[in-house]
């Protein structure tokens, strides 16, 4: 076991992490550079000659009162049912909870709830593992979400594989005149300000402008797209799309007042699909929906109707180093996200 230390086994790292099937640009060097309030270190599991089997990044954040937390998104990278690449992530992360005098280490994996396995070597690892969230509040990256299969197949095939309500608004959108157009740097502030309203008419908190930015100067075209879709030469809606590895993944999307009769928001999803057969990336991600795999949801009935598969991922995976001061935490924690989103609902109804 090894950290990344230097611009070589960044490199090395980099490349490790672009070409395992389990990569995510979560955990990837460039995404690191857009968390700027989080410093982070690379943990890296190797065999006896020395190469990279296991990856886990690791972002570290003090919280007033309470210390330093450590968490991992959509980490790790490996082989996740090999007990000894997992045992060298856990020693590293024992590594840093010690020179971080961390209260807490938390993870999310993209790994799904049926897999005892994972489950069983990390409980075997000490870890324990939270999965009763139900809705965007109790968790940092969304437990349950949309992925469609996007290996090997064809255009055709993925359109033909949608339902036929969803078939029909694509069309109706294109038919309706709607255009989609990737934008530049310079439209980050277009987006930005429909996401405002976005936030405001769906009830969350958006990022400021700089941050869009920042993502923008920090992957750069290689694994950012911004798309938006016009009518009348009018932005309407726009997506965020990110492509890393060898998965492409709907980050932010944005939606105006006017014009949704056009089903802007369905042409541009269906843009994202064709970003990734023409990445040739193995899964589109389509990302969160509520726990409730319910048709009477509009978000989960719309991503579904891309034909794309409902997963369930395993929770949070977590290991307290000072429980009765994460125990605070975690109760201050959901005390702030309550009020957030009380704030939110009376903000909404003005």
């Amino acid at each position: 076991m090894r950290f990344v230390t230097d611009e070589n086994s960044e490199s090395e790292y980099t490349e490790f992490l672009e070409t395992h099937e389990r990569c995510n640009f979560q955990q990837s060097l460039e995404w690191a550079k857009v968390k700027i309030s989080w410093k982070h270190e690379v943990i890296l599991a190797e065999d006896n000659s020395g190469k990279i089997i296991g990856s886990l990044m690791v972002w570290i954040r003090k919280i007033p009162i309470f210390g330093n937390i450590m968490y991992s998104a959509r980490g790790p990278v490996c082989d996740i049912h090999n007990m000894e690449v997992l045992k060298q992530l856990s020693e590293g992360i024992q590594q840093l909870a010690k020179k971080y005098n961390a209260i807490v280490m938390r993870m999310e994996p993209d790994i799904v709830s049926s897999d005892e396995t994972f489950r069983n070597i990390m409980i075997d690892l000490g870890y324990q593992i939270k999965d009763d969230a139900k809705n965007f509040r109790e968790e940092i990256q969304p437990r349950y979400v949309f992925r469609l299969n996007t290996k090997n197949k064809t255009e055709e095939e993925l359109f033909k594989n949608l339902h036929s309500k969803t078939r029909y608004n694509v069309r109706l959108a294109t038919k309706k005149g709607v255009v989609i157009k990737e934008g530049t740097r310079d439209d980050l502030k277009v987006f930005h300000k429909i996401m405002v309203t976005t936030g405001i008419r769906d009830g969350f908190i958006t990022r400021p402008l700089s941050y869009f930015e920042r993502m923008y100067d920090c992957l750069g075209e290689k694994h950012m797209k911004l798309l938006m879709a016009y009518y009348n030469d009018e932005p309407i809606s726009g997506v965020i799309v990110i492509m890393y590895g060898n998965k492409t993944w709907y980050l932010y999307g944005a939606s105006s007042n006017e014009h949704r009769n056009l089903m802007p928001n369905y042409l541009l999803q269906w843009e994202m699909v064709k970003i990734a057969l023409a990445n040739k990336s193995d899964i589109y991600d389509l990302r969160g929906v509520p726990g409730i795999a319910d048709n009477s949801n509009g978000l989960y009935r719309f991503k579904k109707g891309f034909g794309a598969e409902y997963t369930e991922f395993i929770g949070e995976v977590y290991m307290e180093f000072k429980p009765l001061r994460y125990r605070l935490y975690k109760f201050s924690e959901k005390a702030y996200r309550n009020i957030r989103a009380l704030k939110l609902k009376f903000k909404k109804n003005k």
